[in-house]
């Protein structure tokens, strides 16, 4: 953890102001696109969360989650949560999201959730290795074509994290005790040709940027397929992949299948699944 860092609930409509300069710094939305502070406001007084990082008085991050009903149980949906650029790599987004279980767990809520572009395997590590969250839902563009750069006009495909926050396999990757991936009964494959990258294995630690969530908590030391380093003339290889893994990932969850470890590989990114269940 960041030595310098707290994180505490945001109050304060300066607050919640200053979460929307970061949201532009990190995702660089149009004027249209780009969430109004009100949305934190609504967040913070309707029972979700809206958590921020401080570097002495500096707000550097920021997590907000709106409060969810599915099956007739509450749970959290964290729809953003961003690290500027200068405390990247500070694992400032572990500490975000770490305080974000703690806070849920103290109101009894047992799972929060998000989305994530399955093309940036830097949150993927994050998020499945490094937090211990499943996937078990494939979302083809969830929320259309954007502005952001950092979408590249490709369809913003995700993943839906579900992060059980008081299981076994939690408790033991937010305590850094989960093995690294194994071999698993299928995986989804991203090559090495899918984006231009710094080619390096995955290692401890880490730490990503999400908005649904997805842009930049991230503390990954540069993941074999990273959306936000491929050139632009690289678009189309990304449309091709992006193809392929919607149709294999939408296969394997149909038939019970979950994603539950990530692994850097020789050619590329395996997302490895194996099949789960809640009983």
């Amino acid at each position: 953890m960041a030595a310098d860092i707290t994180v505490r609930p945001l109050q304060t409509l300066e607050e919640f102001r200053r979460c929307v300069e970061i949201t532009r710094e990190v995702w660089g939305d149009s004027e249209l696109e780009t969430e109004p502070y009100i949305t934190f406001v609504i967040a913070h007084h309707t029972g979700g969360q809206v958590l921020g990082a401080f570097d002495g008085d500096l707000m550097v991050g920021f997590t907000k989650a709106f409060i969810a009903l599915r099956d007739r149980s509450i749970y959290l949906h964290s729809h953003m949560a961003a690290v500027v650029p200068s405390h990247r790599n500070r694992h400032v987004g572990r500490q975000l999201k770490l305080a974000q279980r703690e806070d849920a767990l103290r109101r009894d809520i047992r799972i929060i959730e998000w989305t994530f572009d399955p093309l940036e395997t830097k949150n993927a590590h994050f998020n499945i290795n490094r937090l211990g969250a499943i996937c078990r839902r494939y979302i083809p563009n969830f929320y259309g074509i954007t502005t952001s750069p950092l979408h590249r006009g490709l369809p913003t495909d995700r993943l839906l994290v579900e992060w059980h926050l008081d299981t076994k396999r939690v408790v033991g990757a937010v305590n850094d005790i989960t093995p690294e991936p194994r071999e698993c009964p299928a995986h989804v494959h991203l090559p090495v040709s899918a984006a231009i990258r710094n080619a390096v294995s995955f290692g401890r630690p880490s730490e990503p940027v999400v908005r649904g969530e997805s842009a930049s908590l991230t503390d990954f030391p540069g993941a074999p397929s990273d959306l936000q380093a491929v050139a632009p003339s690289a678009t189309t290889s990304c449309i091709e992949v992006q193809s392929r893994i919607r149709a294999e990932f939408t296969e394997w969850f149909s038939k019970g299948y979950a994603v539950l470890g990530v692994r850097s590989t020789v050619s590329g990114v395996d997302y490895c699944l194996a099949p789960y269940s809640d009983f």
